[in-house]
């Protein structure tokens, strides 16, 4: 049987959990924290996740399904977006209150203070999103034939690295170039690529548990010889 016309018991939590994790990602970035003495979004605590689900699906499933998958969330990302640009424009009700905001025109403010991210601020994440994904995808594809399929920790934490690092650094620099000098974003761009690897690095014993029971469940490890790794081709 083709592989695409293989049915996955699995791959539809995986998947679903990929999923989640991006989207709730975008919604919290929009607060800065403060952590080890290093500046970053809060979706540092979350995003990375994505990126260990994107190596479970490549690792398990091989790199078309991991692109069918990106593109999922990304499209999904994008749904998520578009109604709570929506739900920004709606008139609010006379009587609507939040928290401690008393008057609609407060809350209203509230709303679109933390939800209503900049054009330019959503560009930079998506195409943040694209290149590190498919590039993190891309590398531990490669990085499995190369190493015949041993040392998963060389090509999650390689893979990693670079689809991390083009991650941190393209949306840094796509949303705040001009505004903040550069100094300020080398270190934003060091900052994020630092806690994000190591999130990462400590989570690979789980990495490894979820990925050897995934095999064994679907009777599946994939192997990308012949595959096309054009992010574009629909499979």
């Amino acid at each position: 049987m083709n592989v695409a016309d293989r049915r996955y018991r699995w791959l539809p939590l995986v998947t679903a959990l990929f999923v989640t994790t991006l989207v709730i990602s975008n919604i919290i970035a929009v607060k800065l924290v403060s952590l080890f003495g290093l500046f970053v979004p809060a979706a540092v605590i979350l995003f990375p996740i994505a990126y260990i689900f994107g190596d479970v699906l490549t690792e398990v499933y091989g790199y078309a399904r991991a692109r069918q998958v990106i593109w999922t969330g990304f499209f999904c990302n994008l749904i998520a977006v578009i109604a709570i640009y929506i739900g920004g424009l709606l008139p609010a009700a006379p009587f609507w209150s939040a928290g401690g905001f008393n008057t609609p025109q407060a809350a209203q403010g509230a709303y679109q203070a933390i939800l209503g991210a900049t054009p330019r601020l959503l560009l930079a994440s998506f195409i943040a999103y694209l290149i590190g994904e498919f590039l993190n995808s891309f590398v531990l594809a490669k990085l499995k034939l190369r190493t015949a399929g041993r040392f998963l920790w060389i090509r999650t934490i390689g893979s990693t690295l670079i689809g991390q690092g083009a991650d941190s650094a393209v949306f840094i620099t796509v949303a705040f170039a001009g505004i903040i000098p550069t100094s300020g974003l080398v270190q934003a761009v060091l900052s994020q690529w630092f806690l994000k690897t190591a999130y990462e690095t400590i989570a690979t014993p789980l990495t490894y548990v979820v990925v050897n029971a995934l095999k064994k469940a679907e009777a599946e490890d994939y192997f990308d010889r012949g595959t096309d790794f054009n992010p574009f081709v629909a499979s």
